[in-house]
């Protein structure tokens, strides 16, 4: 095991510089920058902020130089919260986005594996038509549209739940958002669980194990352990995704997430915030993607022998 997590690190390292790398230059190629205002300041001043933040200096210049303050932990300050570096802000983000991701990764899991078996031994039946069902609409439904409607159901016609806001991390206020996060995630889950688990059902291992008279939650175990491959081979990108938040459904509940920072760097040109949240989203993926990987290796032998 030892040996196959060092490959995966050792793989993962051109990646990660391709993304800072690739991320660096497009960024800072892109038309505006962080101290265009509406009404521009005077030469001399524009001038002095460049220089001050190194922005004076030739790319490659200033990309060596971001390549050493990373390997230093230091992400730089921002450009848009002046009196912050990216790290204090990650500091107050992060914890609500994986807050909110995890506990959406957990239900969306939990949902999407229960209905998907669920159809999977049910094949063609009525169960199996009401999970494909509300999986197609939970796929095809966007969380800015879920969102208002559990907010309008739930937050001011019933009043059982607040409509925004994070107050700390209150149960009640968490409800809504990570429903929203979770719903389209278990409708891909549930769909992806019922195939893969349709074709280990009609293995002839299956079959065998139906004719010695085994009971059925016995069969259940051995087939999910081969259908949960596929299943959790999307786990790295979906919890690096989940885990660094939501844009949309932070801005709609109105929590003070990561998403909220990287949509406000993006739109004032906040180099070292975007950079940033790029880089955390890129080792999230590729931390994920490893445990994906040891995961798989647990219920696949085969699969740490061909790694």
């Amino acid at each position: 095991m030892i040996p196959l997590i060092l490959r995966r690190i050792a793989q993962s390292l051109p990646t990660l510089f391709l993304v800072v790398a690739g991320s660096f230059f497009l960024i800072r190629l892109a038309p505006g920058g962080p101290f265009d205002l509406e009404r521009p300041l005077p030469p001399a001043a524009m001038e002095n902020l460049r220089r001050v933040y190194g922005l004076d200096q030739p790319l490659i210049v200033q990309f060596g130089r971001y390549l050493l303050s990373l390997l230093r932990g230091d992400l730089g300050p921002s450009f848009t919260f002046r009196d912050l570096t990216v790290t204090d802000l990650f500091a107050r983000g992060l914890p609500v986005s994986v807050t909110l991701g995890g506990l959406a990764l957990v239900l969306a899991l939990a949902l999407g594996l229960a209905l998907g078996s669920l159809a999977a031994f049910n094949r063609n039946g009525l169960a199996d038509r009401l999970v494909g069902l509300a999986a197609s609409l939970g796929l095809a439904v966007p969380n800015f549209v879920t969102a208002p409607l559990l907010q309008i159901v739930f937050g001011l016609g019933l009043a059982w739940l607040p409509v925004g806001g994070w107050a700390d991390g209150a149960p009640q206020n968490l409800v809504l958002p990570v429903l929203t996060l979770a719903l389209p995630h278990a409708a891909g889950i549930a769909r992806l669980t019922r195939a893969s688990l349709g074709e280990v059902l009609i293995q002839p291992h299956i079959r065998t194990q139906r004719a010695m008279g085994l009971s059925r939650a016995r069969i259940a175990r051995h087939a999910l352990r081969g259908a949960l491959l596929p299943v959790v081979a999307t786990l790295g990108p979906l919890a690096a995704g989940l885990m660094t938040g939501s844009v949309v459904v932070e801005t709609i509940f109105g929590l003070p997430g990561i998403g909220r920072y990287f949509v406000e760097g993006a739109l004032n040109r906040d180099y070292t915030l975007v950079m940033g949240t790029v880089i955390l989203v890129a080792v999230m993926v590729i931390v994920f993607n490893l445990i994906a990987d040891l995961i798989a290796a647990a219920l696949d032998p085969r699969v740490r022998l061909s790694a």
